[in-house]
């Protein structure tokens, strides 16, 4: 990724980047960004641009009576879902992850990553993606 469209999804590429996210810093390792888009309370789903720092991913979790859909809108990041390969993301990619199924998702080493989150249902957050899972994964891709 060249330095200029990493500078650009860092600013946000289609929706402004949004504040810091520390309502759910706890369930992240790194910093990311939430812009809220739709919060509607007569509509049962929330959407939002989560931005991630470089490095920064969220706990592994579940998304009980409900799914999440993500639009990859800029960078580069990964999703794994437990027991699966990571898979590594880049803008139009899309990602649907189904009721109860867990995983996690963030940015690369190197790279500011967005998508914007259609979610549905309570998030079961649950532990950290650790340092040398991750690390792994980096090293994998190379």
């Amino acid at each position: 990724m060249t330095e200029q469209n990493n500078e650009a999804v860092k600013n946000g590429v289609i929706f402004p980047r949004g504040p810091e996210n520390a309502d759910y810093a706890q369930f992240f390792t790194g910093t990311s960004y939430l812009q809220s888009l739709v919060a509607d309370p007569a509509v049962n789903v929330g959407v939002g641009v989560v931005t991630f720092a470089p490095g920064t991913r969220n706990n592994w979790h579940i998304h009980h009576d409900g799914y999440q859909i993500l639009l990859v809108t800029g960078g580069e990041g990964w999703y794994q879902e437990a027991g699966q390969p990571a898979r590594k993301l880049h803008a139009g990619d899309v990602v649907v992850t189904h009721d109860g199924v867990k995983h996690w998702h963030g940015a690369t080493k190197d790279s500011w990553f967005a998508h914007i989150a259609i979610t549905a249902g309570t998030p079961e957050w649950l532990e950290p993606v650790s340092d040398a899972q991750y690390d792994a994964l980096e090293t994998e891709a190379d």
